[in-house]
């Protein structure tokens, strides 16, 4: 009987070990970021009505188009964190940040997928992502090629911002690092979107207008707008 009662107890033992032994061998569980802003709204002062902007889906590089961290450990070599993740794909975390912060700014909607009133001015505002780099312990930076153009004109502005963030080694610096650089882009887009909206509604329209000879000439004198300065 107590040899019985031996063998069961050992049964038990091993039974609980090799639970703990499964417990100790799984995979943590996975950690989410995301760098949509909880902050504060920043809306402009004016009392008319708010301005219309589009924000297309972000262009990023490969390497980064995972859900999982991507970061640098040297110049040519990257390490994949599969249990740090964005909440979503980095370019739809990046057009997201993006939005939030123009429409803030500049007391603007977001009218992407969305049926808008013929005749009402909108501001496309595209981004195409060249590096975004995570550096632990180190800095995050983001270079950025973007443009915004009056829909249904040849008005456009096209400007670069490389922005670097001094940040600490741990995921939430790193977040907290992109996001810092994500706000300074979203400033120099709002100024830019500012920038075309206080032109004169002829010349945001006259190259969508006009014809013949002096079409050309049109182009040139209105199609290009200079960047927001430093």
């Amino acid at each position: 009987m107590f040899g019985g009662i031996g063998v069961l107890w050992g049964l038990a033992a091993l039974a609980a070990s090799l639970a703990a032994s499964l417990a100790a061998c799984s995979s943590p569980s996975a950690s989410f970021y995301t760098l949509g802003s909880g902050d504060t709204p920043v809306t402009s002062s004016g009392t008319g009505a708010a301005l219309l902007i589009e924000v297309p889906p972000v262009d990023v590089p490969p390497q980064i188009a995972r859900t999982a961290f991507v970061v640098q450990t040297g110049a040519n070599q990257v390490g994949v964190l599969e249990q740090s993740r964005w909440a979503s794909l980095p370019a739809d975390e990046i057009r997201q940040a993006l939005s939030q912060d123009l429409t803030r700014r500049l007391n603007a909607i977001d009218v992407s997928g969305t049926p808008h009133p013929d005749g009402v001015p909108v501001y496309r505002v595209k981004v195409s992502v060249r590096r975004f780099e995570s550096w632990p312990g180190s800095h995050t930076l983001i270079d950025a090629v973007w443009s915004v153009r009056a829909l249904h004109t040849q008005t456009v502005m096209t400007c670069r911002s490389v922005i670097t963030e001094t940040v600490a080694s741990d995921n939430d610096a790193l977040v907290a690092g992109h996001r810092l650089a994500l706000d300074q882009v979203a400033a120099k887009m709002a100024a830019g979107v500012a920038s075309l909206n206080a032109l004169p509604v002829s010349r945001t329209q006259t190259a969508a207008t006009t014809t013949g000879a002096s079409s050309t000439r049109a182009r040139a004198a209105d199609a290009s707008v200079p960047c927001p300065a430093d």
